[in-house]
């Protein structure tokens, strides 16, 4: 009976670098019938800053029109955006709230 050849050389595990998921701007815009206070309390319940960070963000919306709320994975960013305007709308707010890659 032959027997086989074992070869003795051992294969290299080969690590598949993978590339940071891409990261998404969650951003406010302005409009003029949102109250500031509630944009402040969309970005401490939401995003979970605090008041003086949230008033700084909401400054910004105000007076250049859009800001950033944080940056996040894809997936995440979404979900944050659904939820504002969830609930903005369920507040009857038109505070709009998008996603753009970073």
């Amino acid at each position: 009976m032959a027997t086989k050849h074992q070869d003795s050389s051992l294969l290299e595990a080969k690590r598949t670098q993978l590339a940071p998921p891409p990261l998404y701007k969650v951003l406010l815009l302005n409009d003029d019938f949102t109250p500031m206070d509630f944009v402040i309390i969309v970005l401490q319940k939401f995003f979970g800053l605090d008041r003086e960070h949230a008033t700084r963000i909401m400054l910004k919306v105000h007076t250049e029109g859009r800001g950033v709320c944080g940056i996040f994975p894809r997936d995440v960013a979404a979900t944050k955006v659904q939820q504002v305007t969830t609930f903005a709308r369920s507040n009857q707010h038109p505070l709009a709230c998008v996603m753009e890659e970073n």
